[in-house]
C-alpha cells in the first residue's frame, strides 16, 4: 500500500511539472531584438557592444492621404488665396483636434493631385512631405507676403491584432516609426506571443504582400521593414504554451485533484 502511495503520487509529481513546463515562456522566445546575449551574465556596460547600419526610409504620399496643409503669411486675409479656415493662414487651425484635422484636411485625390483656387492642382503623389512642403513654399512665394508652408500626414495608420495589449487601430505622430515603437504603441506584445513569427500585411501599390518578421532577431535593425508604412497590418500569433496557460493552467489543481480521486478508486478496487 505504501509502496503504491509513493508510486501515485510520484506519478502526480511528474503530470504536474510536466504541464508547469510546456507552459512556461523561456526568456529567449520573450525578449525582443536578441544577439546572443539573453542570460549571459556580465555583459559589458557603459560602451558600444555593436552597431547597425538601419535601411533610410522616407513615406511617399500617395493617393487617399490626408495633409494637413497650413500657409502662415504677412499677406492680409481676404487676399490670402489659401487660407480656408482650417488649413489656411487663420487662427481657427490653431486649435483643430485630431478628428477636425482628419475631416477637413487635404485629401490628396486617386491622380495625387490636391486643388486650391487661382493656381488649381498641385500634384504631390510620390514625394516625401518635406518634398511637397517645398514644391508649395515656391508657389506660396509667389502669392504671399513672407510665407511659411507646414505639412503634416494626419492619416498615417497602422494595425496591430493577436497577442498585443490593446489590438486595433494606431494613428502615429509622424511617418518615420519603426516597429518597436509600434509596437510599444500597442501597450506591447502579451507573455504569449509568438515574436518569430509575426505576420505583417502590407499593400504596395494594389498589391497585398504578406511576409513574416522575427522580432527577435537584432538583424532586424538593419531590414526594410524595421520601419512600419501606410496601412501596415501587423498580426501577432500565440505561442503553443497559450492553451496550457489559459485552459491547462488556471484548471492544473482541479485536474492532479481529479487524478487523485482516480488513483484513489482504483486503489480501493484492487484492495478489494
Amino acid at each position: 500500500m505504501r509502496a503504491y502511495t509513493m508510486k501515485r503520487n510520484s506519478l502526480l509529481l511528474y503530470v504536474g511539472i510536466l504541464l508547469m513546463s510546456s507552459s512556461c515562456v523561456m526568456n529567449k522566445q520573450y525578449v525582443l531584438l536578441q544577439k546572443n546575449d539573453v542570460n549571459v551574465k556580465n555583459l559589458p556596460k557603459d560602451t558600444v557592444v555593436r552597431t547597425h547600419q538601419t535601411v533610410p526610409y522616407d513615406y511617399r504620399i500617395q493617393y487617399e492621404d490626408n495633409l494637413s496643409i497650413r500657409f502662415e503669411s504677412l499677406t492680409p486675409q481676404e487676399f490670402d488665396i489659401f487660407n480656408r479656415g482650417v488649413g489656411g493662414s487663420g487662427q481657427s487651425n490653431q486649435n483643430l483636434n485630431q478628428a477636425n484635422a482628419i475631416i477637413m484636411g487635404q485629401l490628396v485625390d486617386p491622380e495625387g493631385n490636391i486643388t486650391y483656387p487661382v493656381i488649381g492642382t498641385v500634384n504631390v503623389k510620390g514625394l516625401t512631405v518635406y518634398e511637397a512642403q517645398h514644391k508649395l513654399q515656391k508657389i506660396a512665394d509667389e502669392y504671399l507676403e513672407s510665407p511659411v508652408v507646414k505639412v503634416r500626414l494626419i492619416n498615417f495608420r497602422i494595425t496591430i491584432l493577436g497577442e498585443a495589449k490593446r489590438e486595433g487601430n494606431i494613428i502615429l505622430a509622424n511617418n518615420r516609426v519603426s516597429l518597436m515603437e509600434a509596437i510599444g504603441l500597442a501597450g506591447g506584445l502579451t507573455d504569449l506571443a509568438d515574436k518569430r513569427n509575426v505576420k505583417l500585411i502590407r499593400i504596395v501599390g494594389t498589391e497585398a504582400q504578406v511576409q513574416y518578421i522575427d522580432l527577435l532577431d537584432e538583424n532586424l535593425l538593419e531590414s526594410p521593414e524595421y520601419y512600419v508604412h501606410q496601412n501596415d497590418v501587423l498580426i501577432i500569433p500565440a505561442l503553443r504554451q497559450r492553451p496550457y496557460q489559459i485552459y491547462f493552467g488556471k484548471n492544473l489543481a482541479l485536474l492532479i485533484s481529479s487524478l487523485s480521486l482516480l488513483l484513489l478508486t482504483l486503489t480501493l478496487i484492487n484492495q478489494n
